[in-house]
């Protein structure tokens, strides 16, 4: 059944001069459903400009006069087998009418990119179960759990000892370093949930538009002159709860089994703590083929928030 929105009611592309609404819609549903608003201006920007987004066919605002009651979105990265949609509304008639139009970029993209179907995933708090009955009533099912863990710095945190033979290599001032990275974080995520391996160029432009990175966050560690893990943290969650967040933190593996990752997390912890954050953060897939949750928690770090992927195929 096709979804006809009121007659007031107008619909329009999004522009970076919209975030400042899109940061009320979304903090006011956050906020009703887990207590906080979990989301900031920055956020909302880097969003709406994200290198790849094509804000005229692939995001749409739903206002009510002047009222902001609807956004929604579609991404995708790489050969866009797997897409990413953004869905907040409190009208039930406006969320029917967005995915409708999700569903039918969805099928666009499969076919511009030649695919016979496509991987459609949805983010969503755990807490939140009223949607999650209406993802499974239009035919998502679940996929994996995201757990944000964070561990609390009181004081300062002594710094860790470099595992013997890893050299640290600090910042990506240079293009070859910043090729380095983009290498092993394609090999140590391949396989993964969700993850879409995309070009140098697609990751580098992903990277220089995330206004809460630079590229002095970038570490790697070496292993007789190879590269074989990298931590790529930022300051996402400065501005809401001061601490720094590991964006992703992955490990070759044939260098696995040395003590790597948990020494990029206790390094990144000294470095948090010494520049006066609260914590750090980061989120782990609980069904990482890695045993990814279990190093987190094995160095202090706890589950704070829960959220849940939805997955639908889109054929075409």
């Amino acid at each position: 059944m096709t979804a006809v929105l009121p007659s007031s009611y107008t619909v329009r592309s999004p522009s970076k001069e919209d975030a400042q609404a899109v940061l009320e819609l979304v903090s006011a549903y956050n906020t009703s459903v887990v207590g906080f608003a979990d989301y900031t201006l920055e956020d909302a920007e880097d969003e709406l400009t994200e290198p790849g987004f094509a804000p005229e066919t692939d995001g749409w605002l739903v206002f009510d006069g002047d009222r902001l009651v609807g956004y929604g979105s579609i991404f995708g990265k790489g050969n866009h087998s797997q897409l990413d949609l953004d869905l907040v509304t409190a009208d039930l008639t406006v969320e029917t009418y967005l995915l409708q139009r999700i569903l039918t970029r969805a099928e666009e993209f499969a076919r511009a990119y030649g695919h016979a179907s496509v991987q459609l995933d949805a983010v969503n708090y755990r807490a939140d179960t009223a949607r999650a009955e209406r993802l499974a009533n239009n035919g998502f099912q679940p996929g994996t759990t995201f757990h944000r863990m964070r561990i609390d710095h009181d004081g300062q945190v002594p710094a860790p000892d470099v595992p013997e033979g890893i050299t640290v290599r600090r910042g990506a001032p240079d293009e070859a370093t910043r090729r380095a990275a983009h290498d092993v974080l394609n090999a140590s995520f391949d396989g993964q949930f969700g993850f879409s391996p995309r070009s140098f160029e697609e990751w580098h432009a992903a990277q220089e538009n995330h206004s809460a990175f630079d590229w002095s966050q970038l570490t790697l560690l070496e292993l007789d002159g190879e590269t074989v893990a990298l931590r790529l943290s930022n300051d996402q969650f400065v501005e809401d709860e001061n601490c720094g967040y590991v964006g992703r933190l992955g490990v070759l593996e044939k260098a696995r089994g040395r003590g790597l990752a948990k020494f990029l997390l206790r390094d990144q912890f000294a470095l948090d703590a010494v520049a006066g954050r609260a914590g750090t953060i980061l989120h782990v897939d609980t069904n990482n083929p890695t045993p990814a949750l279990g190093v987190y928690l094995s160095v202090g770090m706890q589950p704070v928030l829960v959220m849940e992927v939805w997955r639908r195929e889109v054929s075409v």
